[in-house]
């Protein structure tokens, strides 16, 4: 049921649209002067709807249009990559926002100093994976430390891990023997109760070694659901991405190309610019890119994919 919903929608919008074309097809028939300008504001929007439809189609793999989790890890680099990873979690929450997507930070281990070591987050909303599959990997940040007394030029690194948000559509046979199941304190925000009891989880799934964690809900129970959720989903994706890896393999392709890899380079000093190394598309206005604007660097892979080419912006 909720796929043929989804279904239902998907037409719908076409449907609508079709019939809006109908009605400014036979408006133009009509050839009244008066109504030339209302005609022309109706054609702008059904060209943008039809151009964000178009764009949608690229969108097409078996889990795009699926809720994702993302997680980022700090590189070394101690307080500075710390700071880094921070960094990110900030603009990728800002993105969400932008896209009225829901943003629910599901674990956190704060920095030493400042920042974080890691974070985990589930984005819900429709083509929430679509979008964010294009950041996974490694990002590089070039700036003049705040941290550093001598205000010198530091390069950080953070990993960005994504993953659809299956877990409801999938059955993952896990069994009990492989989990190792760690409880401890919360040690972010939550009240006196989060704080004196052991409300937080932690699961290493022995055979793959996958761990994951949560400490945002109030009960264990509540944050060992969540956190099972989260190691199905991740699970699942390591199947699917070993697949992937076994077919490549067997056309010849090497596919540990990139894995691992810097994927963008986001450059504060000694000027600001920010490329994409796997397209090539680069922006001069680094701050707005920090505050979320990613759409343009999503774009660009997502047409990459499919070879239809990438426009450099320079701002």
């Amino acid at each position: 049921m909720r796929e043929l919903n989804r279904l239902r929608e998907q037409v719908g919008v076409w449907q609508t649209i079709g019939r809006a074309l109908s009605d400014a097809r036979e408006l133009a028939e009509l050839g009244d002067e008066e109504m030339r300008e209302e005609l022309s504001t109706e054609v702008e929007r059904l060209s943008a709807e039809v151009a964000a439809l178009e764009f949608q189609t690229l969108m097409s793999g078996d889990y795009d249009d699926e809720s994702a989790i993302l997680a980022i890890h700090a590189g070394a680099g101690g307080t500075e990559a710390q700071d880094w990873a921070q960094m990110l979690q900030r603009m990728f929450l800002r993105w969400a926002e932008q896209h009225r997507l829901s943003a629910d930070i599901l674990d956190e281990s704060a920095g030493d100093e400042a920042g974080i070591k890691s974070c985990t987050i589930a984005i819900g909303g429709r083509y929430a994976f679509g979008w964010l599959k294009s950041e996974r990997g490694v990002h590089r940040l070039v700036r003049i430390s705040p941290y550093d007394a001598s205000s010198r030029r530091h390069t950080s690194f953070a990993k960005v891990e994504v993953w659809p948000d299956v877990a409801e559509d999938i059955e993952i046979e896990i069994d009990e023997k492989d989990l190792r199941i760690d409880r401890f304190r919360a040690s972010g925000a939550g009240g006196q109760h989060v704080q004196k009891n052991e409300t937080a989880v932690r699961i290493t799934h022995l055979p793959t070694g996958v761990v994951v964690s949560c400490q945002n809900q109030r009960s264990l129970t509540q944050n060992t659901q969540v956190a099972m959720n989260v190691l199905k989903a991740q699970l699942f994706d390591l199947a699917r991405r070993k697949q992937n890896a076994e077919i490549a393999a067997l056309k010849g392709e090497d596919v540990d190309a990139g894995w691992g890899s810097q994927i963008r380079s986001y450059v504060l000093q000694p000027y600001k610019m920010i490329k994409d190394h796997r397209t090539g598309h680069e922006v001069g206005n680094t701050q707005a890119v920090l505050d979320g604007r990613l759409d343009e660097f999503m774009e660009a892979y997502l047409r990459g994919q499919v070879g239809e080419g990438v426009t450099v912006a320079e701002e």
